[in-house]
């Protein structure tokens, strides 16, 4: 019974990494398309053609998001604000836009 419960542990161990690998996967793809959009002025139309994709929607699910078409627009959203990933999940980011809503509250 304990091998059962250690192998198991492991596989759900082995399982979130792969979670996190593909969701870093999902956040490179959100950065090219904001430099595409910087660039071109493509970028909603390019993340949203790659998340109807096949590539696309397997990548999403292997992050663990469902690739419907709420999260297409919830991307194609992301990428049209232009603020990169790694700025946006920062806690500066996250403090200065509580302050400016409590501000504009």
């Amino acid at each position: 019974m304990r091998d059962f419960v250690d192998g198991t542990a492991f596989n759900f161990e082995q399982g979130q990494r792969s979670r996190k690998l593909f969701a870093a996967v999902v956040l490179a793809a959100l950065d090219d398309a904001i430099a595409d959009d910087k660039k071109y002025g493509n970028g909603p139309d390019q993340i949203a053609r790659w998340a109807r994709s096949r590539d696309g929607r397997e990548v999403l699910s292997c992050a663990g998001i469902d690739p419907n078409e709420r999260v297409v627009q919830g991307l194609m959203n992301f990428v049209a604000a232009g603020v990169r990933t790694s700025v946006a999940l920062s806690r500066e980011e996250s403090e200065r836009r509580s302050q400016a809503e409590a501000e504009a509250a």
